[in-house]
């Protein structure tokens, strides 16, 4: 890639002068005044040399100009450099040929989908653990946000070249199931067809919950059968245990094609729980853990960090302890070279803890596990009307969502087929949009209607682009005009230029693990594009650079596909 090339030339040039090479950028710049890109090399060297820096910028020009005129540029000659210019205190400015962005183009449509991989986890083994629904539980807007990005993050991993397994964590034990179940003895399930089975088990969890919080003698009834649930002591438990757990994963089998997911791996917290016990147990003996009034714990205070709890009072193993079983679990189930998770914001600490136990147990595998967190998906005041006691659902707000689209496209013509398809695909679009547009750290704001506009900063706004741009494909089509690289038009336009930065921004975000740099890019180019489409005709019979405008216009649909595939959102053939 140019950039690529263009960093290994200037720290040639660098190391002809003598000067140790330290870390200097190369950016596009905003101003196109400033080239195609831009360079602080100079600036950055100057101070270690104690140089001018614009002098020092004149001494690298020159040496970048002897190997570039005499086609050296060490491995590569650099035939896409025109000219190269020194900008106020020492910028070095690079400004490319108008071959250099025909070629990219030419390069886009050859390669099609192909185009925009790149090789950086090339035969590696990735596993990746996100959404994680617990049964007995609604799914709520969090597992929305960690799909989101765990689906998008296994996506860069996937065009990075490596094999991925996505795998979700349920959690199939601990106390909320003793709620949900607490609730179900109280209340048995009505099977008139008045209320959902799924319906069902998130009221009579929210009941339980409520007890749980409010009266300790129910909260204490409600332990105890969270230990029959973990003795499997009580048929009638039993019972009610495996209709609910069935109930719920079934429910979410629905919804996980909605949100283009498939997992290759499911692991549950019941199965996880003796493993994790029996390496509670191993490890007290070797001194990892620690008794602490009749619980085992883990004093994370000698490492900086804080105690957790791995084995209750009761006897029970915690969350930390099957943690422990899942990862050995993972291990043996998939020798990964890498194992993400991707969990709320709010378990950074436990994490940290968690990583730290792992050291001690799996050291072979600790330095491979890594944990991304999410923030919280907020609501513009007023917006949210379905709810599920204090839990807002991720269905509920996939239905409210395509019921906004369907009074949008209301009085548009469209077939039964197409209105479904549009329903599926923007409401998707518009949600997984709004999560992946900052970096996943941070909480999002979701505002209905912003997120279903298609004039800009929208999931809808991008698949609208792509399908404008592939109508006037069609229109191409019919006029007989095929895209081809001959009478190009004389002038670079800010949309071809844009093109040409795919590679390195999905590359860029792959390293970083940072999509919301693709919804950036792709909100740019969409931009781009529309100022294209006002300012040219791009279907004109008449116009001999029409074959060329068209190719430009494939080349949009194919990396606005490609790049929002990454997202995870898919592009309905009409909007």
């Amino acid at each position: 890639m140019i950039k690529q090339k263009l960093q290994q030339a200037i720290g040639d040039a660098l190391a002809d002068l003598k000067i140790g090479v330290i870390d200097f950028s190369l950016e596009y710049p905003n101003d196109v005044e400033h080239g195609d890109l831009s360079t602080n090399a100079a600036l950055i060297h100057a101070k270690i040399t104690k140089q001018n820096p614009r002098v020092l910028a004149e001494k690298i020009v020159l040496e970048l100009e002897k190997q570039r005129k005499s086609g050296v540029f060490r491995k590569n000659k650099l035939s896409e450099v025109e000219r190269i210019e020194i900008a106020g205190p020492g910028f070095i400015n690079f400004y490319f040929t108008r071959e250099f962005f025909a070629k990219t183009v030419e390069q886009i449509l050859k390669d099609g989908s192909e185009y925009g991989k790149n090789n950086l986890h090339k035969g590696r083994k990735v596993m990746i653990e996100y959404t994680d629904p617990n049964p007995f539980k609604p799914f709520h807007i969090g597992h929305l946000m960690s799909n989101a990005i765990g689906e998008t993050i296994s996506r860069l991993f996937e065009n990075a070249g490596a094999e991925v397994k996505r795998a979700y964590y349920g959690g199939d034990v601990g106390l909320h199931v003793a709620k949900a179940i607490w609730g179900m003895m109280k209340t048995p399930y009505d099977k008139s067809g008045k209320e959902t089975e799924i319906a069902y088990i998130g009221r009579v969890y929210a009941e339980g919950n409520t007890a749980f919080e409010s009266d300790p003698i129910l909260a204490d009834n409600i332990k105890e059968i969270n230990k029959k649930i973990f003795e499997h002591s009580d048929a009638k438990i039993e019972e009610l245990y495996k209709w609910g757990r069935e109930i719920s994963i079934k429910h979410f089998h629905e919804i996980f094609p909605k949100l283009d997911t498939r997992f290759d791996f499911e692991f549950y917290e019941s199965e996880m729980a003796p493993i994790g016990m029996f390496l509670v147990d191993e490890f007290l003996q070797k001194g990892i853990f620690e008794k602490s009034e009749g619980a085992i714990v883990f004093k994370g205070e000698k490492y900086g960090l804080h105690t957790r709890v791995f084995v209750n009072s009761q006897g029970i193993p915690t969350y930390e302890a099957k943690e422990l079983g899942l990862a050995k679990r993972k291990i043996e189930t998939y020798p990964f070279d890498l194992s993400i998770s991707v969990t709320g914001n709010e378990q950074n600490e436990y994490f940290k803890v968690l990583l730290k136990v792992i050291e001690f147990i799996f050291p072979e595998t600790a330095n491979k596990m890594r944990h991304i967190s999410h923030g919280m998906l907020r609501f513009a005041e007023g917006k949210m009307s379905s709810r599920k006691g204090n839990v807002i659902t991720g269905e509920s707000l996939i239905h409210d969502v395509e019921k906004m689209v369907a009074e949008k496209i209301a009085d548009r013509e469209l077939n039964g087929e197409e209105k479904k398809q549009i329903l599926d695909t923007v409401a998707i679009a518009a949600i997984k949009f709004s999560i992946l547009k900052q970096a996943p750290g941070n909480d999002i704001i979701f505002d209905f209607e912003k997120s279903l506009s298609f004039e800009g900063d929208s999931g809808p706004y991008l698949q609208y682009g792509s399908v404008r741009a592939n109508s006037v494909l069609q229109k191409a089509k019919k006029e007989g005009i095929k895209p081809s690289q001959k009478n190009i038009p004389a002038e670079v336009s800010e949309f071809e230029k844009l093109l040409a930065r795919f590679e390195e921004v999905v590359e860029h975000a792959t390293v970083n693990l940072a999509p919301q740099n693709i919804v950036t890019y792709l909100l740019q180019l969409s931009g781009e594009f529309n100022s294209y489409y006002v300012a040219n005709k791009i279907v004109d019979p008449t116009d001999e650079t029409a074959s060329y405008k068209v190719a430009l216009t494939a080349g949009f649909v194919q990396i606005m596909n490609h790049g929002l595939k990454l997202l995870g959102i898919s592009v309905p053939e009409k909007m």
